[in-house]
């Protein structure tokens, strides 16, 4: 009798284990499908690992050392090589004039020469610009192996020399854009309309 209550308790346990992996596995990947915005190129795969897709946003004026700026929020992309000879591609960094308009925010803008922007290609070292002295908005030119795979951070903070009042509610909108080396422009396979520098 004992036995068989044990092995009912078993069974009963079993399910309610496999209940929850398969509860949680689905959650996780609901989640996870939300936070992925796919965009693609002729021969890219672009994906965006967050909710705002390639909305970049500041929105805390804090000056800040660069190093303390390297801890600060991370928008991270990665970019898939589907074919089978090497890419070369851009990353630019692009005002997002429709959220502005959105956000009726013209007159919040922070001015680019208060801010500092970095972007960290795989494992090598963070490179860290002006925004406002990037040449034709570009980030990272790279050219990425066939078939390979990129994984990109970016970000943004308010330089430590700023004379901006700490606290304010100035912000910036920017976007991320990837343009590859034939100048194809990833972009939503929602959004067909064009994207513009």
């Amino acid at each position: 009798m004992l036995r068989k209550e044990l092995i009912k308790n078993v069974v009963y346990t079993f399910f309610i284990l496999l209940l929850a992996v398969i509860s949680t596995y689905y959650i996780y990947h609901h989640f996870d499908d939300d936070r992925n915005i796919d965009f693609n190129s002729d021969s890219l795969d672009v994906t965006y690992r967050e909710v705002t897709g390639d909305q970049i946003s500041l929105t805390k004026v804090t000056p800040v050392t660069d190093s303390i700026g390297l801890t600060s929020k991370s928008y991270m992309i990665t970019i898939q090589n589907n074919l089978t000879e090497s890419v070369q591609y851009t990353v630019k960094v692009i005002d997002d004039l429709e959220k502005v308009l959105e956000d009726q925010c013209s007159d919040m803008q922070i001015s680019k020469d208060n801010i500092r922007i970095s972007i960290k290609l795989n494992k090598e070292e963070n490179k860290i610009y002006p925004l406002d002295e990037l040449e034709n908005n570009v980030l990272l030119n790279h050219e990425i192996e066939a078939l390979g795979k990129d994984s990109l951070a970016v970000r943004l903070w308010i330089k430590q020399d700023s004379d901006l009042p700490s606290g304010s509610k100035l912000h910036y909108h920017g976007k991320l854009q990837i343009v590859e080396g034939n100048l194809s422009v990833a972009k939503s396979d929602e959004k067909e309309d064009d994207v513009h520098d």
